[in-house]
């Protein structure tokens, strides 16, 4: 495991030990400190403070990137071209022109990619894949999305964190969350058709989008629109995914795990929406389970290349704007 940041101390790190056929041998953080203290809480047996000794180990045959998306690409390009398969963490990587590098580089070597958009894989999610497919809501008609949340106190006395930094994260908080939302979109419709944005920055608290609103075409005509806004008062924070359909709708949180709530000409069900204690254990175990030969993962370099796609996308024209790194 490249990187030991919060991320891993609970939704990633403890899974790899608990899927069987899995062990976490080795751990590397710059860091070498923290990397021995992550290694002793964890039962790990090893630790570095280079990526390039943790790759080169070989009692490790695959590699977990957990480490900030900017630096993504170098980490699974220099694992690939050891033979070593990579489960990165989410997005894929700081653009699509990073994923494209990746998966041509896994492509040549023969090396398969996996990326941790672990929702494809959770029951809850999964529930409303079922609701959806099985007409629960006849017809779908559209979809809405709305991510509000208020700046962090941190944020407003200007101390930024990497997720607000382009050149570390990719862009602002809706590349660190949207990310998710529009993935798990991926997974039900499949490829985004076309995309629609408004992409502004109202509070300039930092360099990135704050503002985001997006119109989303997929194939067969399925439609839906998404808000997503860090620069309100917090007294407006909110986060709902809702699908309507000809019959009812249906209406959940993609990050708060609230019962997923179900309504149609039957009347109104509730069902919950499970949060493993590790969170990113069901798809770790689909990650180990192919390279075992036991089956396959859903959520690949190529499904997650994209997201990045159309994240690209939607922010495109604010970032040619600023002269940002795209």
């Amino acid at each position: 495991m490249i990187g030991c940041g919060n991320v891993t101390e609970v939704k990633s790190g403890p899974a790899f030990n608990k899927v069987p056929g899995s062990r976490l041998v080795a751990v590397m953080r710059r860091n070498i400190s923290l990397a021995r203290d992550y290694a002793a809480r964890h039962d790990v047996p090893k630790f570095y403070g280079r990526a390039e000794e943790l790759i080169n180990d070989p009692d490790v045959n695959a590699v977990y990137i957990a480490t900030p998306p900017g630096s993504h690409a170098e980490y699974a390009v220099m694992a690939i071209k050891a033979g070593k398969p990579v489960y990165i963490e989410k997005p894929m990587a700081l653009n699509y022109r990073e994923c494209l590098l990746i998966n041509e580089t896994a492509e040549k070597y023969n090396v398969p990619v996996f990326v941790a958009y672990y929702r494809r894989t959770l029951p809850g999610f999964l529930k409303v894949k079922e609701l959806i497919e099985s007409g629960a809501i006849g017809n779908l008609r559209f979809f809405t999305i709305q991510l509000f949340k208020a700046p962090s106190d941190d944020e407003k006395a200007g101390k930024l964190s990497w997720r607000v930094d382009p050149e570390i994260s990719g862009g602002g908080h809706f590349f660190d969350l949207a990310s998710h939302q529009i993935d798990y979109l991926d997974f039900l419709f499949g490829p985004v058709e076309k995309v629609k944005s408004v992409v502004l920055n109202h509070g300039r608290l930092y360099k990135p989008e704050d503002y985001v609103s997006v119109h989303f075409l997929f194939l067969n005509n399925i439609t839906g629109t998404g808000t997503w806004c860090f620069s309100i008062h917090n007294s407006s924070n909110r986060e709902i995914m809702e699908f309507f359909g000809e019959k009812g709708h249906i209406r959940f949180s993609c990050f708060t795990f609230e019962p997923i709530i179900l309504t149609n000409n039957y009347g109104t069900r509730e069902f919950i929406n499970e949060r493993p204690e590790n969170v990113q254990y069901y798809l770790i175990e689909q990650v180990v389970n192919e390279l075992l030969g036991k089956g396959k993962a859903v959520s690949t370099g190529i499904t997650a290349a994209r997201t990045s796609r159309v994240m690209d996308e939607i922010v495109k024209e604010y970032y040619s704007k600023i002269k940002d790194k795209r």
